[in-house]
């Protein structure tokens, strides 16, 4: 019989733990961080590399193992790895802020060992890409720049800073940066504009006022070349000094005056205008000195730009008269008149422009107008006398006798040394039936110029019977030639005194033009110098002259006759057909109060 088993007392077998492998590779993965923190600790970077890959192998998706492991990397400078470890972190957690800083430091400290190392080119790739990251930190900007700088990509280096401006606002740093920038490229113009922002946002900015005292001192030196090749008649070269001196300093009215005047003595009139209206509006803008006083004398200035502006117009139209376009002379004229309405050179020009086309009233008017700002100006004699002989041949031919003489007389008065005039006012006096006025004109004109044939017929029928031996050599015939020769000698010692006292002819080809600027200008060693007051000068000229002038008639023997006591030129003889022409000879402005 087999023994009965107890079920109930059968030993019960212990379950053995289950193992967790997850649990395990997370253990191993700590193990190994944690190894790779000491060894970092104790500067072993090379075992920390090992140590945090090998925890990156078993846990991936840990974004402490990569940030780790860079570093690490970072410290044994392979920015390469760190670079890509700390992509990876950003990848697992993007909206980690601290991790983008980081990478862009990265970037930033490679591309610093490139630049050290001469890379530049790879310097600026890590550079503009620490930039990418971190925008708003000027720092990585300024280095890009800097690599820019380096390999001389100057208009890459423009072009960034143009658009910092567009994006980050305008900033005395930014335009300093890029004066200095458009210095390189010898941009000296868009240099000084720069600098003079600058200073307007920080005017105590060390860097653009340093620069900008360059900028001055290089004008300057500019300037004065400009001078002293004017000073020898090199005007091409003076001009192209003076644009040098612009290039640096582009809105001084000095510069522009100067300009100015060389363009009016090259007859390039339309470039000197625009420089002097620009000299003029500059005026007003002058820099001032660190004392707070303006360097320039701007009221000074004005005045020689607007002088020098009436004798560019004037000049110009000189130029146009020469070419027979008298209605644009006209023009200019008006327009020099506009600024200068006490120049009586000014009226006689546009006179003599009206008389070419004709308008013997408008020509009149003009003459009149500078009779009266210079009395004793025998070139408006001359031409005063030509117009009313011109208005009395008119009159002569519409049968008007009387207003013809009287026409003839004022020609007479105001020159009465030209023959022609003496024997159109016989014929008046022969129309209007005065034979004692007819025969003694018609004596003067046979005093003037024996051989004339032309009032022969005239004066023999005015005195029938008598042979011309006859009629010359009576008493009349003396009275008349007298009292003529008094008052020829009389003009010719008011236009010897005009001489004498050292008036200024009014030029009539181009080496005399450029003598009258050049005397114009004071004879001053710089055309442009402020401190000499030209417009005075001249006055006082003219005060001198018109007290010579008074001298001189109040010395003069009494006349014992009722006529004029006018004494004006030279006799002019002349053949009838060129009465109405020579007499008017284009003459140049030569300035104001100053005259033939």
């Amino acid at each position: 019989m087999n023994p009965t088993v107890d079920c109930s007392e059968t030993p019960v077998l212990k379950k053995k733990p289950e193992l967790d492998g997850e649990l395990i590779i997370k253990e191993k993965a700590e193990k190994h961080y944690e190894t790779g923190i000491i060894s970092m600790a104790h500067s072993q970077f090379d075992k920390a590399v090992s140590c945090f890959s090998k925890a990156i192998v078993l846990q991936p998706h840990k974004t402490q193992f990569y940030v780790q492991r860079a570093e690490a990397y970072l410290q044994l400078c392979d920015f390469q790895s760190a670079a890509l470890d700390y992509k990876h972190a950003r990848r697992l957690e993007p909206q980690t802020e601290a991790y983008h800083q980081r990478l862009a430091f990265i970037h930033y400290l490679q591309g610093q060992c490139l630049f050290d190392l001469g890379n530049f080119l790879e310097a600026l790739e890590s550079f503009t890409k620490a930039a990418e990251l971190k925008p708003d930190f000027q720092p990585y900007r300024m280095r890009s720049l800097a690599c820019l700088s380096a390999l001389g990509r100057y208009f890459d280096c423009l072009r960034l800073v143009n658009n910092w401006l567009e994006t980050d606002g305008l900033s005395a740093d930014l335009f300093t940066l890029r004066a200095r920038l458009h210095h390189q490229l010898n941009q000296m113009t868009l240099c000084c504009h720069d600098l003079k922002s600058a200073l307007s946002m920080k005017p105590c900015c060390p860097e653009a006022l340093a620069l900008l005292g360059r900028l001055k001192e290089a004008a300057e030196e500019s300037h004065q070349a400009a001078v002293d090749k004017a000073l020898k008649g090199e005007l091409s070269e003076a001009l192209g000094k003076i644009n040098s001196a612009m290039e640096f300093i582009p809105n001084k009215a000095q510069y522009y005056l100067f300009r100015g005047i060389l363009y009016r003595r090259l007859k390039d009139f339309t470039a000197a205008i625009e420089d002097l209206v620009l000299a003029v509006e500059f005026c007003g803008i002058e820099e001032e000195s660190p004392q707070g006083k303006p360097q320039d004398d701007s009221d000074g200035l004005e005045e020689e730009a607007q002088t020098q502006m009436v004798l560019t117009y004037n000049d110009f139209a000189i130029q146009c008269f020469s070419q027979g376009l008298y209605s644009e002379a006209v023009i200019l004229l008006n327009k020099a008149i506009e600024k200068q309405r006490d120049a009586s050179e000014l009226f006689i020009n546009r006179g003599d422009s009206f008389f070419k086309q004709c308008e013997w009233t408008f020509a009149l008017a003009d003459y009149q107008q500078a009779e009266e700002l210079d009395l004793e100006n025998t070139a408006i004699w001359l031409r005063l006398a030509v117009i009313h002989n011109t208005l009395g041949l008119q009159s002569y031919e519409d049968k008007k006798f009387q207003e013809a003489a009287e026409r003839f007389s004022v020609a007479i008065k105001y020159n009465p040394g030209v023959v022609q005039y003496y024997e159109n006012r016989a014929k008046s006096f022969n129309k209007l039936g005065k034979t004692e006025e007819a025969k003694n004109d018609a004596i003067s004109v046979l005093v003037l110029e024996p051989t004339n044939d032309q009032v022969v017929p005239l004066l023999l029928s005015l005195l029938p019977g008598c042979s011309l031996t006859d009629i010359m050599s009576c008493a009349t015939a003396q009275s008349v030639k007298t009292l003529l020769m008094e008052k020829i000698e009389m003009f010719n010692l008011a236009v010897s005194c005009m001489s004498r006292v050292g008036r200024m002819a009014l030029a009539k080809d181009d080496s005399q033009s450029q003598s009258s600027s050049q005397k114009l200008q004071g004879q001053k060693t710089e055309p442009c110098d402020t401190t000499v007051d030209v417009h005075s000068k001249l006055v006082k000229k003219k005060q001198q002259l018109n007290q010579a002038v008074k001298r001189v008639l109040q010395q003069k023997q009494p006349l014992h006759f009722d006529g004029p006591r006018l004494a004006p030129a030279r006799p002019v003889r002349e053949h009838p057909s060129a009465q109405t022409q020579r007499p008017y000879v284009w003459r140049k402005f030569g300035g104001f109060g100053l005259n033939c």
